[in-house]
């Protein structure tokens, strides 16, 4: 009967992606996936559409790789069994619908079991756990240069859609996933609302003194120990592209002939490829956000804060692990591109102060831990504007430069390195306040194409209430 098969349809979901191990949405082209899978396969059954794998056609292919690797993707995709030729979960045979109840009923064993482990070797009852959303949709453009969009969009405070309204906040809804990664626990996440406080100038309180539980101004020093393994690692695991692809014997250049085409796009053209870009990005900074130790403790408020004043600031920091310095380009689009290939953005002293950015970071010859490390130490941040709990942000914030620090020290590193990383989040800033004023004047010539075509996370990142969460200048 049709309730039966509702019934099931929501037992499903609670079985993990078949390709990603996100969290599922439905039997999509006859398997079981999530919606960020669903959209990928079915782009890559339009058109002739040809992948290639830049290793060994091996890729490990889960959550947060997903998108590094397209062929390896599709052809977990296709060997799990997803088909455009797939019938409908409604139309299929009893048979079929009772071997996915098998299923069903065998993953949820599963967890009970693994409940009961858990709650008894902690010596309590079993809780119901948190249930993690999905990472929110990677955008893709289509052959005629629009940006193509899942049908709906998953990861919303508290799981709102569109048409279901925004977040009752001063700075609007937020379409960041900043629920648990599936390896933490389930918080609640329900009743932002953001409240204004005082005292908010950028002096007051970067460094601020804070008191640890072992009474003096440093935390233990085995906490600071896993604060660093775990932000190392979490920054590894989030990277957007491994090392081994932004190897010097894997540089390749923009060729002229792709050079004149990036310069002839129309200036709402080339926006809108760099806004899904930058978005494409900004999801690995999420993850990365989440995984640290402490974020997910911080009220959801303070979370959606941070993330939208700190997201694009990591996303530059992190530019500097795919800018070659010899040729001062950097890597976008599969390739690596020089300055004159944004030409066509209107953009151009925004364009050179980025370059210049990636260009005095790298000189610094970071390692990927302490680019892991100072990436953290700029995210959180405790000046932000509109943050409940500036206390806890600020302690969370010391720790990192802490732990910074040890890691300075222990790899002799020169005196005076952290002074010039601590300076450099200034120079950021700054590169994000311009980025603010060129996006206000594109989008006053052109607001339909931002409304249209932009990733709804870039609009919702960027829009006018952002420059209310970003600290004033002095």
């Amino acid at each position: 009967c049709s309730l039966c098969i509702s019934k099931l349809k929501a037992q499903i979901e609670s079985i993990p992606c078949k390709i990603c191990g996100d969290k599922s949405s439905g039997i999509h082209y006859g398997v079981i996936t999530c919606e960020g899978c669903k959209g990928f396969f079915r782009r890559s059954q339009q058109g002739t559409v040809s992948y290639s794998c830049p290793r060994q056609k091996s890729c490990l292919i889960d959550r947060t790789s997903r998108n590094r690797c397209q062929h390896c993707r599709l052809q977990k995709c296709l060997a799990v069994g997803m088909s455009r030729d797939a019938v409908k979960f409604g139309r299929m045979s009893k048979k079929q619908r009772d071997s996915l109840f098998a299923e069903v009923q065998k993953h949820r064993q599963q967890q009970q079991e693994e409940k009961v482990s858990d709650a008894t070797e902690k010596g309590r009852e079993p809780q119901p756990p948190g249930e993690a959303e999905p990472l929110t949709p990677s955008y893709a453009l289509s052959t005629n240069g629009a940006t193509e969009l899942p049908n709906d969009l998953s990861g919303y405070v508290n799981g709102q859609t569109p048409e279901e309204g925004k977040a009752d906040s001063a700075i609007g809804g937020f379409y960041l996933d900043i629920q648990p990664s599936p390896d933490q626990s389930g918080l609640d996440m329900d009743g932002i609302k953001l409240e204004p406080v005082c005292d908010l100038s950028p002096d007051s309180g970067l460094d601020q003194y804070c008191c640890y539980s072992n009474g003096h101004s440093s935390p233990p020093d085995n906490d600071l120990e896993h604060l660093s393994e775990n932000i190392c690692k979490s920054h590894m695991e989030t990277c957007q592209y491994l090392r081994e692809e932004l190897q010097p014997s894997n540089w390749q250049t923009v060729l002229q002939t792709d050079l004149d085409a990036y310069q002839k796009k129309s200036q709402e053209d080339m926006w809108q490829l760099c806004a899904v870009k930058v978005t494409e990005a900004v999801q690995y900074v999420v993850e990365f956000a989440k995984r640290i130790d402490g974020f997910m403790e911080l009220c959801q408020n303070d979370q959606i804060v941070l993330l939208k004043a700190g997201s694009l600031e990591v996303v530059f920091v992190r530019m500097c692990r795919a800018y070659n310095s010899q040729n001062n380009t950097v890597f976008f689009d599969s390739r690596y591109a020089g300055p004159e290939v944004f030409k066509a953005l209107g953009c151009d002293e925004l364009i050179s102060s980025v370059f210049e950015f990636a260009k005095s970071l790298t000189s610094l010859q970071l390692s990927e831990d302490e680019i892991g490390l100072f990436s953290a130490y700029v995210l959180m941040s405790a000046d932000r504007s509109w943050l409940q709990e500036k206390t806890r942000v600020e302690k969370l914030q010391q720790k990192i430069k802490i732990a910074l620090q040890n890691l300075l020290q222990n790899n002799q590193r020169d005196e005076g390195i952290l002074a010039k990383l601590v300076c450099k989040v200034s120079t950021v800033r700054m590169l994000c306040r311009h980025h603010m004023e060129k996006l206000n004047t594109f989008r006053a010539l052109y607001p339909e194409t931002v409304h249209t075509r932009f990733p709804p996370l870039y609009k919702e990142l960027f829009g006018s209430e952002f420059e209310q969460v970003l600290p004033q200048e002095a």
